[in-house]
């Protein structure tokens, strides 16, 4: 009696699914790829921030040394291109720096696009600073 019951049981169950064949399927290959993209967003996002970070402190660096008293346009772009140098490698492509320096003030931005993940996107990254150029006043 216990296996005629479990039979029907068996049977009732397949009839029940029968018309859900190939639906899980389906489902899975509409889900999986936008899954994997909406993935590969988030990364994006995360290497464009890292970039743009990169970015900010290049240009930090880069007014640092030419807003010093006896800094140059010069010596500003060479210190924000060291940064550069040593950080851009991965994040951070097509890289570059403007330096404007005057007798009062100082100003660097720099400029690049982040590495992409996703075909076609093209992610331009841009970071600017300014600051009055350290000088010497006497006492009056």
């Amino acid at each position: 009696m216990k296996s005629t019951l479990a039979g029907r049981g068996r049977r009732r169950v397949r009839r029940a699914l029968a018309g859900d064949r190939g639906a899980v399927t389906t489902e899975l290959v509409i889900a999986t790829p936008l899954l994997l993209l909406a993935l590969l967003a988030i990364v994006q996002f995360a290497l464009w921030s890292h970039a743009t970070h990169v970015a900010q402190a290049a240009a930090a660096e880069g007014l640092a040394a030419a807003r010093t008293q006896d800094g140059t346009a010069a010596g500003g772009r060479a210190a924000a291109q060291r940064l550069l140098d040593d950080l851009a490698r991965g994040p951070l492509r097509s890289s570059r720096v403007e330096v404007a320096r005057t007798a009062t003030s100082a100003s660097v931005s720099v400029q690049g696009e982040a590495v992409a993940v996703l075909p076609g996107v093209h992610l331009h990254v841009h970071a600017e600073t300014a600051g009055e150029v350290e000088r010497f006043v006497p006492d009056a």
